[in-house]
């Protein structure tokens, strides 16, 4: 009999452990598809995407080599939210027949489960293909701590961070597990490990029903 394998999207704001969480989760015997790394695959040369973009916003956007400049377009979309939406209505598509095909193979080696790491989960349309949405968040100013930590600095870290609006209240509504990840590692740890045990162990036709929220609290005690 072939193992189910349930499919996980990690979702969340920046500088809340998206990345950290899903790591944990490989460790644990998850196969984890990052879309961030497959929305790159899809700007290399000769990709249609990148094609698109550059028919999009110029050619500008390109280095001497003809290869994508990262930084460049994220300064045009990160000040231009209409930028950012035509950006996003040629990527997405391109992503996501790539994160069907690496599910897919993840389903056929029989892994426990496949873990969908992508900050646009839900309006990428990568939610749609998961069994269990995880809403990573944490307090603000853990968030801001972290983001800086990442070399930022202050002043932009909490702009990338306005920038971001509520997402995670946007998100909560559609998330089947919150897990915080305010704490000592130590502690996420176990909670990401309770959240994981738990979803391996839900019913398929339990997790078809509409998604309900529940939250990992913190164990008790100092943070």
């Amino acid at each position: 009999m072939t193992r189910r394998t349930v499919r996980i999207g990690v979702t969340g704001p920046i500088g809340c452990g998206k990345s950290t969480v899903a790591g944990w989760l490989r460790e644990l015997g998850a196969v984890v598809v990052d879309a961030d790394a497959v929305s790159r695959e899809v700007m290399e040369p000769g990709e249609p995407a990148l094609d698109a973009v550059v028919a999009a916003f110029g050619d500008t956007l390109l280095t001497a080599d003809g290869r994508l400049d990262r930084a460049a377009l994220g300064r045009l979309v990160f000040a231009d939210p209409a930028a950012l939406r035509r950006l996003e209505a040629i990527v997405h598509p391109a992503v996501r027949p790539r994160i069907e095909a690496a599910i897919r193979d993840a389903r056929a080696s029989g892994a426990p489960a496949v873990v969908v790491e992508a900050i646009k989960l839900v309006e990428g349309g990568l939610a749609a293909l998961c069994d269990e949405v995880w809403l990573v968040t944490c307090d603000p100013a853990a968030q801001r701590d972290r983001v800086i930590a990442r070399g930022a600095d202050p002043a932009d870290a909490e702009a990338r961070i306005r920038a971001q609006g509520d997402l995670a209240m946007r998100l909560a509504p559609v998330a089947t597990r919150i897990v915080d990840t305010t704490g000592s590692l130590g502690e996420v740890r176990v909670r990401v490990e309770l959240a994981y045990a738990a979803a391996l162990s839900t019913p398929r036709d339990h997790r078809a029903e509409r998604m309900t929220v529940r939250r990992i609290e913190r164990p008790a005690g100092p943070h």
